[in-house]
């Protein structure tokens, strides 16, 4: 039996993007624009991806690399203020074992004709699992595929 355990991690990270506030939210929004920039390393497949943005819609994003580990995101938006804040709760699996609850917010904030971006995320680390920093990495890195994404999109065709 696994003995049981919990550990608790809080981080924040910060972005500026050179793209209106209305542009950054819309890449939270809508779920065509959010499968471009929050789908996990190139390498992972993706074995299911579904968007339901309003308060109370789910959020679903399962995939990992070929051959190994399903990584399972599971998240619940519990606020949404459009341009403003988007707060959401998920669950992380690897495979069927629950490893990680978080509570996440999305600030927005006008700065000159871009976006400041401030993400916090509050964790709950369960039953041995040891994060070591890996999750904000991860978010770190999301949210850079998100600054390529619009700046894609500001890109002439």
């Amino acid at each position: 039996m696994t003995p049981r355990s919990v550990s608790h991690a809080t981080f924040v990270i910060e972005r500026t993007y050179d793209a209106p506030v209305a542009r950054v939210f819309h890449a939270f929004a809508d779920p065509e624009t959010k499968r471009r920039w929050f789908s996990g390393p190139p390498e992972w497949h993706t074995v299911e991806s579904s968007l339901d943005f309003r308060v109370g819609g789910r959020e679903v994003d399962r995939g990992g690399p070929v051959g190994g580990a399903v990584h399972s995101f599971y998240g619940t938006y519990q606020d949404i203020i459009p341009n403003e804040r988007i707060v959401f709760t998920y669950d992380m699996l690897t495979d069927d074992v629950r490893i990680s609850v978080s509570l996440s917010t999305v600030e927005l904030r006008p700065e000159g004709t871009g976006t400041r971006l401030v993400y916090t995320e509050q964790d709950v680390f369960l039953d041995g699992y040891e994060d070591a920093g890996g999750r904000e990495y991860g978010m770190g890195e999301a949210l850079n595929a998100l600054g390529a994404e619009l700046a894609r999109q500001a890109a002439p065709a």
